[in-house]
């Protein structure tokens, strides 16, 4: 078994509803409703369960880091049993993956919530770069980063880890070219978005340590301009 795999599920005396699925025969009824509304609030708690577990198993990375971040951790921030938390992800790369996943997709829906925000014409390169820079910030950053440090001293993850990463930044491309308008059959045009994400997360990483807010700023007014004139 990998290091990474949590043992087999263990319940939590006395913990709370967690969409766990009951013991009851399906048919049963909740006082009187029929048995498809109560398959229906039981289908809702467990997708508020995957939610939460999902959101803890976030924040715990970023605060703790991967080795910290067990399913006990995440169960008890999520505040379900480690039962309950099993059911829903068998193992951590199970939750990983869903984390991962969780991330790339709040990011994703970020930048197009923002898309309609953004001006026409050469002003609209500097503020697509700037998102796109922005991406690589802050906690979810954080969490993604010790999850890819980990990665590299663990194959188990590695080798979850790696193929949904690489899912998520073909997404990410294929936004900033939406973004940015970018006719990527011009040579060197895909180079350049790709590189504006690579420097994205350089940019990142200096920013773990020490607030790197003006000298970002800088690279971003200088990138753009190259930018704008690749794409």
């Amino acid at each position: 078994m990998n290091a990474a795999a949590e043992a087999g599920p263990v319940p939590a005396a006395g913990a709370p509803d967690d969409g766990a699925p009951d013991d009851g025969p399906a048919s049963d009824t909740a006082g009187g409703e029929p048995a498809a509304a109560d398959g229906r609030r039981r289908q809702a708690r467990g997708r508020t369960t995957r939610r939460k577990l999902i959101g803890a198993a976030v924040e715990s990375l970023a605060e703790r880091g991967w080795h910290a971040t067990t399913m006990l951790e995440v169960a008890e921030r999520a505040g379900v049993s480690r039962g309950a938390a099993q059911h829903h992800f068998p193992t951590r790369e199970s939750l990983v993956v869903a984390a991962v996943e969780q991330l790339g997709e709040e990011q994703i829906a970020e930048l197009r919530r923002r898309a309609d925000e953004l001006p026409q014409g050469r002003a609209r390169t500097p503020v697509v770069a700037e998102m796109l820079l922005d991406l690589y910030t802050g906690v979810k950053f954080r969490a993604a980063l010790d999850l890819w440090v980990a990665a590299s001293h663990d194959p188990g993850l590695r080798e979850v880890l790696v193929p949904l990463q690489a899912r998520v930044g073909r997404e990410a491309h294929r936004v900033a070219v939406e973004l940015l308008g970018a006719d990527e059959t011009r040579p060197g045009v895909r180079e350049a978005v790709q590189a504006t994400l690579d420097l994205a997360r350089g940019l990142g990483l200096a920013n773990l340590l020490t607030d790197d807010g003006p000298r970002r700023a800088q690279i971003v007014r200088q990138w753009a301009g190259m930018l704008d004139a690749a794409v």
